[in-house]
């Protein structure tokens, strides 16, 4: 159940994420040793036009060999014992599990919506890979949905009320009172759908060096169909498509203060790039925590990432978010009173701590495709090409993940994600204008690009960014702006040779 409420901020001498921790795992600190060959085997090499080791195991321990088909992104971690490849079984089928409606005679799978995005994980997630958006007026968007909020007044520290009030109200939102946080497009028998998602798309040119031309497509989205009245004159639309689900126990495990590090708001050192951290309420552990996951780091652990979804995008009650009936507001009324799945057997819920830790599970250790092509001349070019023209910058090639205790297949890994989970602007061109969280209306967190050469392979498409209006990797970078714009312009500007060695690195991560 949603319900809106006044978002505050409070003035802080200090930086807002001091003391961050990752409560969510259970650490072995790091000797000095270790430290020093974490930062010696993270550094930038002094060549980075030569092959450099372990870059062809993206995922560490947990990469696997790449496979030139769909299945690409869903094989497990190669690490796993025999007991976690048992369970990274189970929880797949957990998250292709199509859901029904209440009642039914197989009630550990009843409980959908009453509104929802999609019947199962798989759908939305298909492959385990990139979704995309619709591609036609008559092509449902599955994949795909609009988050909705409206502003709220700021108000000032004297009237904070607490620390999750301020770490929320950096730029302060509400729920959009009738609709909620995001708007659900299919619905059971009996409920109106709360919207259908319709895009147009205006393409114009981009002339490059060389007299060569690129076509980019700007999108404009609408609700349309809106099955419980007008949205909030003030309500505030953001297209999101579902990412790919490699790797996610590798960025869950990086620490916190590696992420930090390299967190320059205010751009202290001038170099343009101003990384902001997202910092979240964690419902888990009544505490803020860095934001890692989703396009504005909304949520920071994987299994509040899953519980999120299991409840907004599919109506599934859970531990996190036991409301029956999903996303439904008070103002839904007929969707609030709808007979829903929870089942006494799972402590009145629709999917149990059991259920959503196998599937976050299997989200967590879902393995990463080794690289192709690493030793190739043009790639090793193209990563030259890379650095040059500051693209690392944000995306930040490796890290060591925290070394943890028991046999959790994340410890101590040496991963190369090329993200650095931070929010930064993006410009005009990106901009969705609506904040969430820290993130204002033109930032967005720095997406991973490991595996971005196999999307085609696996989701069947080349569609990237947040929603899906890229058709090339060279039209995503050319929609970079903000603290990439001059990145941007360099690949605008550069030899024909130098750009298309880039997407071939690009194509080979």
């Amino acid at each position: 159940m949603v319900a809106a409420a006044t978002l505050v901020v409070q003035a802080n001498p200090t930086p807002p994420w001091a003391g961050l921790e990752d409560l969510h795992l259970d650490i072995q600190p790091r000797t000095q040793t270790e430290r020093d060959r974490v930062a010696a085997v993270t550094a930038k090499p002094a060549d980075v036009s030569a092959p450099w080791p372990f870059e062809e195991n993206p995922g560490g321990a947990q990469t696997v060999r790449a496979r030139g088909t769909a299945d690409a992104f869903s094989q497990p971690a190669a690490n796993l014992t025999f007991e976690q490849e048992l369970d990274f079984k189970v929880g797949n089928g957990m998250f292709r599990r199509v859901w029904v409606s209440a009642p039914a005679s197989t009630i550990a799978s009843d409980g959908l919506g009453p509104l929802y995005n999609a019947r199962s994980c798989q759908r939305c997630h298909l492959k385990d890979g990139r979704g995309h958006p619709p591609e036609s007026p008559q092509d449902d968007a599955v994949s795909m949905f609009l988050r909705v909020s409206i502003p709220v007044p700021r108000l000032g520290p004297t009237e904070v009320a607490d620390l999750e009030r301020y770490i929320a109200g950096t730029h302060p939102t509400a729920p959009e009172p009738t609709y909620g946080t995001q708007l659900q497009n299919f619905s059971l028998p009996g409920h109106a759908a709360e919207y259908r998602l319709d895009v147009t798309y205006e393409t114009f040119d981009v002339p490059l060096s060389g007299g060569d031309v690129a076509t980019l497509r700007r999108p404009t989205y609408a609700a349309t169909d809106l099955g419980y009245g007008p949205l909030h004159p003030d309500a505030m639309l953001s297209p999101r498509v579902a990412p790919q689900m490699i790797g996610m126990g590798l960025l869950e495990a990086i620490p916190v203060e590696d992420i930090l590090a390299w967190a320059d708001p205010d751009d202290v050192d001038g170099d343009g790039i101003s990384g902001n951290p997202q910092i979240v309420w964690s419902d888990v552990h009544d505490q803020p925590m860095l934001g890692r996951f989703g396009h504005k780091a909304g949520n920071p652990t994987v299994l509040e990432q899953t519980a999120s979804a299991f409840a907004g995008d599919i109506g599934i009650s859970n531990p996190i978010h036991s409301a029956g009936s999903g996303e439904c507001t008070d103002a839904q009324t007929d969707c609030t009173a709808a007979l829903d799945g929870s089942d006494p057997e799972q402590g009145g819920l629709e999917i149990d701590q059991t259920g959503l830790d196998l599937v976050t599970f299997y989200s967590r250790t879902l393995a990463v495709p080794a690289r192709r092509d690493v030793d190739d001349p043009n790639v090793l070019r193209g990563r030259q090409v890379f650095y040059d023209t500051g693209c690392a910058s944000c995306h930040r090639p490796k890290y060591v993940t925290h070394r943890l205790q028991g046999d959790n297949p994340a410890s101590f890994q040496l991963i190369w994600p090329f993200t650095d989970l931070l929010l930064h602007d993006m410009g005009d061109g990106l901009a969705d204008n609506r904040p969430e969280g820290r993130a204002d209306g033109r930032e967005w967190r720095t997406a991973p690009l490991w595996g971005i050469g196999m999307t085609e392979t696996v989701s069947g498409h080349s569609f990237f960014l947040h929603d899906g209006r890229a058709r090339s990797l060279l039209e995503a970078v050319l929609w970079h702006g903000g603290e990439a714009e001059r990145a941007r312009d360099r690949v605008i500007d550069m030899p024909p040779e130098d750009r298309a060695a880039l997407i071939r690195y690009l194509e080979s991560l």
